[in-house]
């Protein structure tokens, strides 16, 4: 994943310290391409399955991103990237990792994705990564800039798999 991961900031990294709504746009791109891969999961009948193992991590999932819509509280949720005012989130999922709302999508989406095996299913969960990945990048950089204490956070939390990524 680190390759992606590379892939991504090297590009975003331009686009996105040019201007802030550069920014937005490449965030608001990320947030259409999971959320068109998670339509066109469902849309291809790829996104839920009967079998208890995804139905298993597609609850899990689910659970995680209510805990961690629950803990953010009343904070709205942006189409772009945008930190929002009330200081910087460290409890609840997010002691664990920095964006389990992203987390959640993607664990979802694959599920979903690997339990109806098929080309198509997987091009739009390797998308649905890729606009997580992008949307990730683009709100860290924001998220430094807004708190300075996020780089300490970032150094000791993982962004979406406890103790690895």
């Amino acid at each position: 994943m680190n390759g992606i991961q590379e892939v991504a900031s090297s590009i975003l990294v331009s686009s996105t310290t040019e201007s802030p709504l550069m920014s937005k746009l490449v965030s608001a791109a990320g947030y259409l391409l999971m959320v068109g891969s998670l339509v066109g999961l469902l849309a291809s009948r790829s996104l839920f399955s009967p079998a208890p193992p995804a139905i298993i991590v597609q609850a899990g999932a689910a659970a995680l991103m209510i805990w961690a819509r629950l803990t953010f509280g009343r904070r709205s949720f942006h189409a772009t990237a945008d930190p929002t005012a009330g200081g910087l989130v460290t409890t609840g999922p997010y002691r664990y990792i920095r964006h389990p709302i992203y987390t959640s999508a993607c664990l979802f989406g694959w599920a979903g994705a690997i339990a109806h095996f098929s080309w198509p299913a997987m091009g739009l969960a390797l998308l649905l990564l890729a606009g997580a990945i992008i949307r990730v990048i683009t709100e860290e950089r924001l998220l430094v800039e807004r708190y300075p204490e996020y780089r300490q956070y970032a150094a000791k939390t993982k962004r979406v798999i406890p103790g690895i990524f």
